[in-house]
């Protein structure tokens, strides 16, 4: 972003990857913050009375993230994670601002067997995943044209319930843990996604600053860190880290198939995001998954 002063309306702003936008933003970024219970994106009055504050960013972390709860409260994922977005679209085109929304690897069945693209054929598998991807539908059938949709996948953070803080917790009550192992992914930490739509954000100013940057930087992106994992090996990895600072109980890891662990929802077996595209764009590198959640311990260590 360029050096002016630019106001970004952030939305679910209490929720894990909003407190590391929160932490990361530039020094030229003036965040707005909204909320439940004060705001709630389904509120067509309330996200168009934003319109008095003149955001120059609508940046949209707010949704309905509890997978399985989404497969009894259908109306409630759709109305949050599909409609809400629309309405952000309608405002974003009302005032001329930059939609930032960001979406999921479960809007994709799984099929695949090689990183997903942007341009690859959806099939959510979940009601959350048709409620992301309802979302995405919206802001795109808007007619809005400055929009960016980041589709990411595993994330967890500081500041909000997620996988390695989850896998801590157990790890400190339990001697086994038995973890899925046939499903594959990519963690994510918050820091490098939020890092990562700041990146994008810079293209907004120097479209054409770049050889290698699209003539309009504006669409949809995929951003998760490198690599691949299943989630046990992701387990094995997190309890590997904590070992080193914390206390366990935990003795054994055990994989498992998805039918020893049913949930709900169902999962992608293979959701694994192609980051080409945002590379391309920005030129930037995407930091390998294990990396990366060496420097979340490193941070949790001084927080916790």
């Amino acid at each position: 972003m360029t050096s002016a002063k630019r106001k970004l309306a952030l939305l679910g702003a209490n929720g894990m990857l909003a407190t590391a936008i929160k932490k990361l933003a530039p020094i030229n970024c003036q965040i707005q913050s909204y909320d439940l219970p004060d705001f709630d994106i389904t509120n067509r009055t309330q996200v168009l009375a934003l319109q008095d504050s003149v955001p120059d960013i609508i940046l949209n972390c707010a949704a309905y993230t509890n997978v399985d709860g989404c497969e009894t409260q259908h109306e409630l994922a759709m109305q949050v994670n599909g409609e809400g977005p629309g309405l952000l679209a309608q405002l974003a085109s009302a005032i001329d601002a930059v939609l930032v929304h960001v979406s999921t690897d479960f809007v994709f069945s799984g099929d695949k067997r090689e990183p997903y693209h942007e341009e690859d054929p959806t099939g959510p598998l979940s009601v959350y995943g048709q409620s992301k991807f309802l979302g995405e539908q919206r802001i795109i059938e808007s007619g809005l044209k400055k929009y960016f949709i980041v589709r990411t996948s595993w994330l967890y953070g500081l500041g909000g319930s997620n996988f390695v803080e989850t896998m801590i917790r157990l790890a400190k009550e339990r001697t086994e843990l038995k973890v899925v192992d046939d499903q594959r992914g990519t963690p994510t930490w918050t820091d490098d996604l939020a890092e990562a739509i700041f990146t994008l954000l810079t293209l907004v100013d120097a479209p054409h600053a770049s050889p290698l940057t699209p003539p309009s930087p504006y669409g949809l992106y995929h951003f998760s860190n490198e690599g691949a994992c299943s989630w046990y090996q992701f387990a094995a990895e997190i309890i590997a880290q904590a070992s080193k600072s914390e206390s366990l109980k935990v003795e054994n890891i055990l994989p498992i198939p998805t039918e020893e662990y049913p949930l709900p929802a169902h999962r992608p077996k293979y959701s694994v995001l192609s980051k080409e595209k945002y590379k391309v764009a920005t030129g930037m590198q995407v930091p390998e998954w294990r990396e990366s959640l060496r420097k979340y311990f490193g941070d949790r260590t001084h927080r916790v």
